[in-house]
């Protein structure tokens, strides 16, 4: 019979509705009926593509031996993915309880939300030094009965621990903060297969592109070094599908062989910016062909028909992960023939004594030569055995931030390599953000499943929605994406900021009130939201030219200079937020009856960060007067003129690009 998880969208809650936990999801019905029976809640936090969060679901929440154990509690499920906000207010307690996080997260708290015990992965039964989840559930009870007080004393105690964290205090930036970032990143860079630090390795690729914008305004060879090993050798590695594109979320060795087999689409997002970018600075052809097998992976496995993106695919397949990627020479040889299989197991490592539990990782790790197109119809063979041998699960919500990285990845894409099926995908998603994603109150939702969009969005969403609207003004100068940025900038600030101590918090002053109100500065797996809510009022200061931006800027700048001084390695993105007035900015306004191709043939040579672009015709002069008023007297006409500014200084008009100095 199924629990009250039968009725919610989200794929996670739905994977728990027949479990005999009688599981309620995240309500005001679940605290009243703890309070009502004075029961302690059981909170589990967890996502659909999480590998531990299913041996954990298979080993304690299917077994009716737990769910007799949590008849004691108020049992509740929450996806993170869903609902980012909880997810952040109790891993940092967990954090600050154990020293360390991750999912699936474990909560024991009262009926007021206050929590006194938190985990992550706990076995059925207590093994090896590590507690099980049986025990405790029995000891907790006991306490719950027996000495209450105590666990009523540690819950207070860390409720206040949680919110007490004195704000740090604003600073005026400082270009030493950038070099320190990258040099710390440096530091921690693996000379031998790239990424930073031991195993587990992250891509994070928002470290690769700090290291970029370094090498670019500073020069520092080794930042483009570093870079450069990372790339390729993930590329090379297992963690890069080399039969279907894409990459894996990490991996769990140090030379990228072996991954934790799940697809998050804003992990591929996010490694298509640093591959083009790679790109750009090297010509090397090397990082344009990953990126735009990255892309085409997206379009192909995570695409919705309705235009948006799916979160992710799981790592297992029929309860085994990574069964769908791997292979034995025997299947390859199978599928392709004596002569082709061969030359696939020689060109991709695929050996019979194997390096995963008996079969191989397609990778490219110590191989040369050049490898198989991603259009190679070998390689399509091998992509239907494997949807055919077996089926991975899909994470189908369709979340707004992460669709917002898809947008302006693809978008960029599209520009840089001159594949107007990216563009067209970013502007579709776009689309279907506005339709779906956006309510009567003009607000934006967090996500969307099952034909149901819930959820009031948050900083992220806001902050990089309005970031990937400013890259689709820049890479097609249609003024209707500044306009939209500009406005939901203008939300962020309104709904967001922290009038008192700066910064911008995590939910709007109207969202629902948990234990404390999270206001996350540092970079995880993703850029945070103040960082992005920094770089998107930064490039709309230089837009725009309008004062509420330019102060809104600097008090971002200021309250994140705060933040980074402690450690700047861990808000890479911030500090690329933070670079750009520290090094020559040029502004170009170019008037004439259309957006000329010179243009956009030049952002796809060069990645230009320090170039801000507005375009004026005729028909959108008064609308972009409206957004930047600086630019109501420049004449429109149907020449083509260009007029660039720097330092507060403007260059005589230009009829001839080729003229302009742009660098």
């Amino acid at each position: 019979m199924a629990n009250r998880l039968a009725n919610e969208k989200s794929p996670y809650l739905v994977q728990h509705k027949d479990n005999p936990v009688h599981w309620y999801p995240w309500c005001r019905d679940a605290f009243e009926k703890a309070k009502a029976e004075d029961k302690p809640v059981f909170l589990s936090i967890g996502y659909s593509t999480c590998h531990w969060c299913h041996v954990m679901a298979h080993e304690s929440f299917e077994d009716s031996e737990v769910a007799g154990l949590l008849e004691e509690y108020i049992c509740i499920k929450v996806d993170r993915e869903e609902r980012p906000d909880i997810d952040s207010v109790y891993m940092s307690v967990c954090q600050a309880m154990t020293g360390s996080g991750g999912w699936p997260l474990t909560i024991f708290m009262t009926p007021e939300q206050k929590p006194f015990f938190a985990g992550t992965y706990f076995p059925k039964q207590s093994r090896y030094g590590q507690p099980g989840l049986t025990d405790l559930l029995r000891q907790i009870s006991r306490l719950w009965r027996e000495e209450r007080a105590r666990l009523l004393d540690s819950s207070e105690k860390i409720t206040a621990a949680i919110k007490e964290g004195s704000p740090s205090a604003p600073e005026e930036p400082d270009k030493a903060l950038l070099i320190l970032g990258c040099r710390l990143l440096l530091q921690s860079f693996d000379p031998d297969w790239g990424g930073f630090g031991t195993a587990p390795k992250f891509p994070t690729p928002h470290h690769l592109l700090l290291l970029m914008r370094m090498y670019e305004c500073e020069r520092i060879s080794e930042a483009l070094r570093a870079v450069e090993v990372t790339l390729q050798s993930m590329a090379n590695g297992g963690i890069f599908d080399a039969v279907g594109g894409g990459f894996s979320r990490y991996s769990t060795d140090r030379k990228w062989l072996v991954p934790h087999f799940e697809k998050m689409l804003v992990d591929n997002a996010l490694l298509i910016l640093a591959y083009l970018e790679a790109f750009q600075l090297t010509k090397k052809p090397f990082y344009a062909d990953v990126a735009e097998r990255t892309a085409d992976y997206m379009l192909e496995e995570l695409s919705d028909p309705g235009g948006g993106f799916y979160c992710g695919q799981d790592a297992d397949s029929d309860g085994v992960e990574g069964k769908y990627y791997v292979f034995t020479p025997d299947e390859v040889l199978q599928v392709l023939g004596g002569q082709d299989g061969e030359a696939f197991c020689r060109m991709y490592n695929v050996t019979e004594e194997g390096h995963f539990e008996g079969k191989s990782i397609p990778n490219r790790i110590g191989r040369t030569g050049r490898a198989w197109d991603a259009g190679d119809p070998r390689l399509k063979c091998l992509r239907e055995y494997r949807k055919e041998r077996t089926s991975l699960s899909l994470d189908n919500k369709v979340l707004l931030s992460w669709n917002a990285w898809a947008i302006l990845a693809l978008a960029r894409a599209g520009l840089i390599l001159g594949k107007p099926c990216y563009t067209n995908a970013a502007l579709k998603a776009q689309q279907f953000i506005r339709e779906i994603l956006t309510d009567e109150r003009g607000r934006l939702l967090l996500r969307y499943c099952g034909g149901e969009a819930a959820h009031d969005g948050q900083l992220d969403d806001y902050a990089v929605y309005s970031l990937a609207l400013l890259e689709l003004y820049r890479c097609t100068l249609e003024t209707g994406f500044l306009k939209e940025a500009v406005f939901r900038a203008e939300q962020m600030m309104d709904w967001f900021e922290d009038q008192e101590n700066g910064g911008y918090y995590q939910t709007a002053h109207d969202a629902e009130v948990l234990i404390n109100r999270p206001k996350e500065t540092y970079d995880g797996a993703v850029p945070s939201g103040n960082a992005v809510a920094e770089a998107v009022l930064e490039e709309l200061s230089v837009l725009t030219g309008e004062t509420r931006f330019q102060e809104a800027a600097s008090r971002q700048h200021r309250f994140m200079a705060g933040q980074v001084k402690g450690y700047p390695a861990a808000h890479s993105f911030a500090l690329m937020a933070m670079a750009k007035p520290f090094y020559p900015r040029k502004e170009l306004l170019c008037t004439g009856s259309q957006p000329p191709e010179e243009l956009f043939s030049y952002l796809r040579k060069l990645p230009a960060h320090h170039l801000s672009i507005l375009f004026k015709s005729e028909e959108n002069g008064g609308e972009l007067a409206g957004l930047a008023p600086f630019t109501a007297s420049y004449p429109a006409s149907e020449q083509t003129v260009w007029y660039l500014c720097e330092k507060g200084s403007c260059r005589a008009p230009q009829t001839d690009f080729n003229k302009l100095d742009l660098y």
